[in-house]
């Protein structure tokens, strides 16, 4: 299994100060990461990424001039915009699921613990994707009954067996080396696979992936 990266470049987005205040002590130098700057509103994310260059954007959703979702559908729009992970302190179906069609990579309830943070902006960075699992079945309910039809089910014609074991393990949330450990197959292996899946599927990233296993039974909640 890769080691997690470190110096993670943090940009944290949070109109709430005190909020800021306490994900700086958790996002620590000395466990990996470094708060390069702060933005108390979603129209400032954009300066400050261009400031800044962070490699993740930790995104309140609910801010008063321009909130989280839109702020996100604004940077994702960007060439080489870096992933978001979308925090709120509420259990809103319809939040969480308006931020994943904005093209967020995981979000979390702030309520989560600090470790679930600290994991969370790790799998981000790398490319991964992380959905809480505490609302995840109920979210992409929410995020299906919202969004067009499914087209009609490829997975036997498009997808290899092999492509389809590693999309199941995607949709369970877990990192490529993660899955060459459960497939006993090379991590250039996994990343070879999770490309043609991208391609074949249309597939943005991991979290639309995540959806895509989920809306086509390929995965089903906990």
């Amino acid at each position: 299994m890769s080691e997690p990266i470190t110096d993670i470049r943090v940009l944290l987005v949070d109109d709430q100060e005190l909020v800021r205040s306490g994900l700086r002590r958790i996002l620590r130098r000395k466990d990996g990461f470094e708060v390069v700057g702060e933005c108390s509103d979603g129209s400032e994310v954009p300066a400050a990424v261009a400031a800044y260059a962070p490699d993740v954007v930790v995104m309140d959703l609910r801010m008063r001039t321009v909130d989280g979702i839109e702020a996100t559908r604004r940077l994702v729009a960007q060439a080489d915009a870096p992933p978001v992970l979308a925090l709120t302190t509420f259990d809103d179906d319809e939040l969480l699921s308006g931020v994943l069609r904005a093209g967020a990579a995981g979000f979390l309830l702030k309520d989560s613990p600090a470790e679930e943070l600290i994991r969370g902006v790790r799998a981000v960075a790398t490319g991964n994707a992380l959905l809480d699992p505490a609302v995840t079945g109920r979210v992409l309910a929410t995020y299906r009954s919202s969004t067009e039809p499914a087209a009609e089910l490829v997975d036997d014609e498009a997808l290899s067996a092999r492509e389809l074991d590693v999309l199941r393990l995607i949709g369970r949330g877990l990192s490529n080396g993660e899955i060459a450990d459960e497939l006993v197959i090379s991590e250039v292996t996994v990343k070879s696979h999770v490309g043609r899946i991208f391609t074949k599927l249309d597939l943005r990233d991991r979290a639309a992936a995540i959806v895509y296993a989920f809306d086509r039974g390929i995965v089903t909640p906990r």
